[in-house]
């Protein structure tokens, strides 16, 4: 910080502290200071959305509120940020679900996250590329969108990226793997809008689209942006792209609605407090009274001042920038029931490694390891690359704890054989962890063209590109892994010849791409078994595109930003007759299982959808055989069926059904000590019907 920022952020401190102690004059200045920061970062969020003034509103008035609580005055500003990001998060989530639940044509409704040019942005069609942007996100999800809305402000200077860090709750260097991610896809969706836009267009692309309706979901976000990745004509097009940068920079920042911050004191001195949701149905007393206010302070200013006032609130000439320490979070408020609930532990504990490999292993490798050792346990490698290259059949080896961060990729191409399997993990109950941040993102960071290979009790996390992909594996397992916050797929089984291949009792989550993935080939025998995906921006599991039985079992894919579980689709016809048996599926902001186009007699057994925002079932294409399912509270109905499926003794088709338990923590907390699934009654129905939540 420089020496007047410095002096700013002190100024907004005591500011701070004086608020605290009482002083209307202090709460009004933090306030009025800090009120363009707020409702630039909600109203690029939001898209210009008729319900930015409410949201920017609640956000004050929960600051006003909490104020007092705050324990460090110096962390005020990302403390302030901090709530508006949440505010956020939880308006998309929750209006997006109240629109599908309650109104019967949502297409006649504004979109909560659609065009950014409209309203906020009339600026961005000044040249042809700003309109291009300006469409491109559109294709983003709504996590990018939000955090699209900060980083424009950080581009300006108006936030730093310390900031930026504590409104997302994670540290500066993960927030800049996440500015990087989404900036990537903005690309990437950038080179949607000129592949659709070309003329002609991609003769692949045109039969890709031919049943396309023009909406943008995330079914045809992946199968569009999949296309135009892999396809040489269409990726052409994203030559001669304008930085986001320089495009955004251009961009006026948004005025503050003159009758604002009075509609917000109003409210406050009328005992207002900010609602713990924002939706449409949550809000309609509330808003209406909130908009009487302002259009009453609002029709006094036009009195009094004898004309319409066009004045805007601007910020200081000096940001006030108010940096948190290293690794320090945003202070967290009183968090409503529907905001995203803590993750799951990320692995199982120490003791329940103890399973793993122990003293007898052929190679070891440690954080102060030399790659001239000779890779015993007294002189072990440093880096898995070299242990994965001199590893001959029938030996083990094993890592000790500590993180392992290569600076290229990782390549595994030294086959076992089903006598002399390879196996590598973590060692004697210790914890290993590969942060993969360091490798180029135009590099895989663990590519695995080997077969007869046992991975587990390993923690993979960073990679800027996808994480751990295995082309044309067989007969490898997969077991107790921990893959989360990667820039792709977490794990992904790919290409001809795929066989014999099992994931098990692993945990994938907060990944860019899908959690798991099992996809663009064909091979039979491979088994998904004990998993869990979670907070992964696409589907949880996906079978995209591959064309052969997957035996999926006993997984739990929830809160995911796509399906929970894909179960085929893709640019070409398939039919894949996946098996699909005592999976649950909740939370999730597409479908809770869906064939995705797969035309195969996939069996779907003892399974649960509950509270995802699409159908609970989608099997519209697929002759799909569905018994014992269970499917309750999914916004957009239970189930749609094809004409040819075959449903028999489902919950939608019994009477007197419901759950021993609505309560996920126990589902969304750690393994037990063997690394299987923890047991529990939350969506267990006692009766035969849905997934067995029974554990492992």
């Amino acid at each position: 910080m420089t020496e007047s920022q410095i002096t700013a952020a002190r100024g907004v401190a005591d500011l701070a502290r004086e608020a605290q102690r009482g002083s209307v004059p202090a709460r009004d200045q933090l306030i009025t200071g800090h009120l363009s920061l707020i409702y630039n970062i909600i109203g690029r969020a939001l898209n210009g959305h008729p319900d930015v003034d409410d949201l920017v509103q609640d956000t004050m008035l929960q600051a006003i509120n909490a104020l007092g609580g705050l324990r460090d005055p110096e962390r005020f500003r990302s403390w302030l940020v901090a709530i508006a990001f949440r505010r956020v998060q939880m308006h998309m989530r929750t209006r997006k679900m109240t629109l599908m639940r309650h109104l019967p044509e949502p297409v006649d409704v504004p979109d909560p996250v659609g065009d950014f040019a409209e309203r906020t942005t009339a600026e961005l069609v000044v040249a042809d590329q700003r309109r291009e942007l300006a469409e491109a996100t559109r294709w983003l999800e709504d996590a990018d969108r939000q955090l699209l809305g900060l980083w424009w402000q950080e581009a300006r200077g108006d936030l730093s990226r310390a900031e930026l860090a504590a409104a997302i709750e994670v540290t500066p260097k993960h927030a800049a793997v996440r500015v990087q991610r989404m900036k990537a896809q903005l690309e990437l969706s950038r080179g949607v809008v000129r592949a659709l836009r070309a003329k002609p267009i991609c003769p692949e692309l045109s039969s890709t689209i031919r049943f396309w309706d023009g909406t943008v979901d995330s079914v045809w976000r992946k199968r569009l942006a999949r296309h135009v990745r892999d396809c040489p004509k269409c990726h052409f097009h994203q030559a001669g792209m304008v930085s986001p940068e320089r495009l955004l920079l251009g961009v006026a920042a948004l005025p503050v609605p003159v009758a604002l911050w009075a509609g917000i004191q109003s409210a406050f001195q009328a005992g207002v407090t900010a609602p713990p949701l924002v939706t449409t149905a949550s809000l309609a007393a509330q808003v209406v009274q909130h908009k009487t206010l302002v259009a009453a302070v609002t029709a006094a200013t036009v009195a009094v001042g004898g004309g319409l006032s066009f004045a805007v609130f601007n910020e200081p000439d000096t940001p006030q920038a108010v940096a948190p320490p290293p690794g320090v979070t945003a202070t967290p408020t009183t968090a409503p029931t529907t905001a995203a609930a803590p993750s799951p532990s990320e692995a199982a504990s120490a003791k329940s490694t103890k399973a793993a490999i122990t003293a007898k292993a052929d190679i070891f490798v440690a954080p102060n390891g030399s790659d001239d050792g000779d890779g015993t346990q007294a002189r072990p490698y440093a880096s898995v690359a070299k242990a994965v290259a001199v590893v001959k059949p029938g030996q083990t080896i094993a890592l000790r704890a500590g993180t392992y961060r290569p600076t290229s990729p990782i390549s595994i191409t030294t086959s076992g054989t089903a006598e002399k399997r390879v196996t590598i993990s973590s060692y004697q109950g210790e914890r290993a962890v590969i942060d993969a941040s360091g490798i180029p993102a135009d590099q895989w960071a663990i590519t695995q063209e080997a077969s007869y290979w046992t991975i587990h009790d390993l923690e993979v996390t960073g990679a800027r590109n996808a994480t751990w992909t295995c082309l044309s594996c067989t007969n490898n397992v997969f077991q107790r892994l921990t893959v989360h916050d990667n820039a792709g797929v977490g794990l992904m089984l790919r290409n001809a010849g795929t066989s014999g291949n099992q994931v098990l009792d692993s945990d994938f989550y907060a990944n860019q791409g899908s959690g798991l993935s099992v996809q663009f080939g064909d091979g039979g025998g491979n088994l998904v078994r004990g998993n869990r995906a979670w907070d992964n921006r696409q589907d949880g599991i996906d079978l995209g595109s591959f064309r052969t039985r997957v035996a999926v079992e006993y997984n739990w894919s929830f809160r995911n930003g796509s399906n929970g579980f894909a179960l085929g689709g893709g640019t070409e016809p398939m039919a894949a007759p996946h098996s699909v048996r005592h999976n649950a599926a909740w939370g999730n902001q597409g479908q809770g299982f869906v064939d995705e186009g797969n035309t195969g007699a996939i069996e779907l057994g003892n399974n649960t959808a509950f509270q995802n925002a699409g159908l609970g079932f989608s099997m519209t294409t697929a002759p799909a055989v569905l018994r014992n399912n269970a499917a309750v509270g999914n916004t957009r109905g239970e189930q749609a069926l094809s004409a040819s499926a075959k449903p028999n003794n489902n919950s939608w088709q019994v009477d007197g059904f419901e759950f021993g338990s609505e309560d996920p923590s126990v589902a969304e907390g750690a393994r037990t000590a063997a690394g299987k699934l923890p047991g529990t009654d939350y969506l267990a129905t006692g009766n035969g019907i849905g997934a067995s939540m029974s554990g492992g």
